[in-house]
């Protein structure tokens, strides 16, 4: 079992970046008395909060991230654009921002409705 996320990064000529990502579920996470779960180790986390956008949100000028941090998106769709390539988070996507430094990238709400995200802090230093 796998589960799929995107990275946002700065590569080393201060460019952002996407990066397709995948881990590999191993089964043993358990709770008895419930059968075991399959798990896989992410990051570490310093908070969670929620984060939100309305549609008329203004963050088309780029802009690296303020922090390391992974949004899940519970609600609405976000599009982000890095160094000329556009992709498109909707409502259970996962997105590990990791570009602190550089040219950063740019945000668009795509949905009529709110963009709602869970944002997880990452540590500084992944």
């Amino acid at each position: 079992m796998q589960v799929h996320y995107t990275r946002l990064f700065t590569d080393s000529q201060g460019a952002s970046r996407f990066e397709d990502q995948e881990s590999e579920l191993q089964l043993g996470f358990a709770a008895p008395p419930a059968e075991p779960l399959y798990s896989a180790q992410f990051t570490p986390a310093v908070e969670a909060f929620w984060m939100g956008a309305p549609a008329t949100w203004k963050g088309d000028k780029p802009h690296p991230a303020p922090r390391r941090m992974v949004f899940v998106t519970v609600q609405g769709e976000y599009q982000i654009e890095a160094s000329g390539d556009i992709r498109k988070f909707p409502k259970g996507s996962v997105l590990l921002i990791e570009n602190t430094t550089g040219t950063g990238h740019s945000t668009k709400v795509k949905s009529q409705e709110d963009a709602i995200v869970l944002a997880v802090g990452l540590p500084a230093n992944g």
